[in-house]
Order: structure tokens, then C-alpha cells, then sequence
């Protein structure tokens, strides 16, 4: 893994002193009030390259103001039974703080279908989810543990994961690349979960592409991870989907109800999608809050990238054709508003 020294930071932020005022305000908004941590997170991303990590980070502030995304925090999904219908089918929630402190991200990868609504509600959920995780988590976790805390843990649940997830790539590509070049390292440990057979196959091929520093980030846990978690989180953390026995798992608690970290019921997005309301309320009289998605630029993914969704495609196009199911994966297309 590469080394930062204190003289690439260095470079780097007279670099970013010369930029507008606009994207030096966008900039404070992004590091809240830790400048090098995030200066050293661009380096990471780009391999300790100066010029390179330069221009991606300001790419990405480019693409801020260019897409309003400090405000994306007062622009509400409205009415809330578009947002239900998200959440339903986009599984994502906050389980707790790992015993160190990192924030517990459940996804629920192989179950969510992202078919309840168009790509831009997605993206625009996606966005709000970093940016409260960066502007309203990280800091409330660094204030709760008494240290700075930077990053999270995610655990990606595969339960259900079939081969008609090769109509999902594009969009996960999407996301993935917004991420990856506007959210880079923020993420300390990918702990995959209940991994089916089409998982294990298609990473097989996948983890040689990745970059070391990215596949030393991604565990693949044995059944549904519980005893491994359970060494670096509590009990009452632990994603629902780690609490039952065997591997099996589920979108839903044993309860159906507090303990399914993806409903909108539940106490982290009962927490976000206030938060949200409360900031289009002190804006409201300014602007009135928008029903219907916002859109956003996607920006080109990495020819890395690409590669790599272009092989997840190919593997499932493979096992589709042994299982005779190949006639069912055609005609894979996003619609937009």
C-alpha cells in the first residue's frame, strides 16, 4: 500500500488553495473541518500521485457545485410513499458503531430491486446516504468516541442473489462510480455475507481486477458472518441478517418490524428523513420544496471500472447460459424520468 508522506499533502493543498471560492466552499462542506484527512484520502485513491489526485478532487468539486450537492440535504423525496417504496427496494440502513467506533452499514445487496422507482429517486437516496453519513455521522461518531472517525464498516448481505441481477449492473455502476470518484475511502471493511454460488463465481473472476488496497478492504465471511462480526461489534449491532441461525437470511427481522434496518419504520431512517425535512423547512422560504427527483450528472466510471462491471456481466451471461436461462437477460436498460 502506498505511503502519504507530509510533502504530497503539502503539494496537494497549495494546489487546492488556488481553486474558486466556490469550490473552496464546497470543499469545507466535504471535510468538515479535517482538510489533510481528506486530501489524503484523494492521494489513496489515486496511488500517492500528486497531479492525479489533483485533478480528481477537483473534478469532484466540479461536480458539487455543478449539481447543488451541499443543498442535496434539503431536497426531500416527496411524497414519503415514493420515499417507502425506496427504502423497500433499496436495502440500506445503520445497524450501530463497531467497537472501535465505525459506523455499522447494512446492504442488502442480492434482495434490493431498485424497480420502484426511477434511476435518479436511486441516485438521489444514494447521495443523501453519503452525504448524512459524512456530514451528520462520521462527525457525531467522532464527537461520541472522542477521536476522529473518517470511515465505516458495510456488510453486504447476498441472500437472494440471482442471475436476474444482471438487470441491476448499470445502475450499481452508476453508484458504484459516483462513489468511487467523489466518495473515495470511505469505507474500511466490505464484509460479504450469505454468499450464494453466482457470488462466489463471479468473484472468483472479479477479485484479481481490483486494486490491492481495494481487495484487502472485502472479506468474504462464512455463512451469515456472525461469529466473525461478533469480534469486532456487539451483539445488538449486528445486522438482522447475522442474528439467525444457519446462513439463510432475510429482508426482514424475526419480528418483521424495529429490528429490519432497511425500513423506513426504523430509528436511523425515521433520524435521516427528518433531518432532511428539517432542512428543506429552513429553506422552505426561500424556495419551496420540489416533489420529483433531482437529477444528477453521472460522471464516466474509470476504465477499471468499466472492465469490471463488463466481467460481472459476462460471468452472469455465462451461468445464465448453463442454466438455460440466457433468454430471460436481454434488453437490460435504465430508465430515467
Amino acid at each position: 500500500m502506498v505511503f502519504i508522506s507530509e510533502d504530497m499533502i503539502k503539494q496537494l493543498q497549495t494546489l487546492i488553495d488556488q481553486v474558486d471560492e466556490p469550490l473552496k466552499k464546497t470543499f469545507q462542506n466535504m471535510h468538515q473541518g479535517y482538510p489533510t484527512e481528506t486530501l489524503v484520502r484523494f492521494l489513496k485513491a489515486r496511488d500517492g500521485s500528486v497531479s492525479k489526485a489533483h485533478k480528481m478532487l477537483v473534478d469532484c468539486l466540479n461536480w458539487r457545485v455543478q449539481n447543488e450537492i451541499d443543498d442535496f440535504l434539503s431536497k426531500p423525496i416527496i411524497p414519503v410513499d415514493i420515499y417507502r417504496a425506496i427504502r423497500d427496494s433499496q436495502l440500506i440502513g445503520m445497524t450501530g458503531y463497531s467497537k472501535e467506533g465505525l459506523p455499522v452499514i447494512a446492504v442488502g445487496v442480492g434482495l434490493s430491486t431498485f424497480d420502484k422507482a426511477s434511476v435518479n429517486y436511486y441516485v438521489q437516496s444514494h447521495i443523501q446516504m453519503n452525504e448524512y453519513r459524512d456530514r451528520v455521522m462520521l462527525p457525531t461518531a467522532t464527537k461520541k468516541f472522542g477521536r476522529l472517525i473518517s470511515t465505516c464498516i458495510k456488510v453486504l448481505d447476498m441472500t437472494g442473489l440471482k442471475l436476474s441481477a444482471l438487470n441491476q449492473i448499470k445502475l450499481a455502476t452508476v453508484l458504484s462510480t459516483i462513489d468511487d470518484l467523489n466518495y473515495p475511502e470511505k469505507t474500511e471493511t466490505y464484509y460479504i455475507v450469505n454468499a450464494p454460488y453466482i457470488f462466489s463465481a463471479c468473484w472468483k473472476v472479479v477479485r484479481p481486477l481490483l486494486q490491492e488496497r481495494t481487495r484487502k478492504k472485502v472479506q468474504v465471511l462464512p455463512g451469515n458472518g456472525r461469529d466473525e462480526l461478533l469480534k469486532i461489534m456487539d451483539y445488538a449491532t449486528l445486522p438482522h441478517f447475522c442474528k439467525r441461525e444457519g446462513s439463510g437470511s432475510s429482508r426482514y427481522s424475526r419480528d418483521g418490524t424495529t429490528d429490519n434496518c432497511y425500513s423506513l419504520d426504523h430509528s436511523f431512517h425515521q433520524q435521516v428523513y427528518n433531518y432532511i425535512k428539517q432542512q428543506a423547512a429552513l429553506l422552505e422560504s426561500v424556495a419551496p420544496i420540489k416533489e420529483g427527483s433531482f437529477h444528477v450528472d453521472f460522471p464516466e466510471p474509470d476504465p477499471e471500472d468499466a472492465t469490471i462491471a463488463q466481467t460481472i456481466e459476462s460471468e452472469l451471461h455465462k451461468l445464465g447460459k448453463q442454466n438455460g436461462l440466457s433468454n430471460s437477460l436481454r434488453d437490460i436498460r435504465i430508465s430515467s424520468d
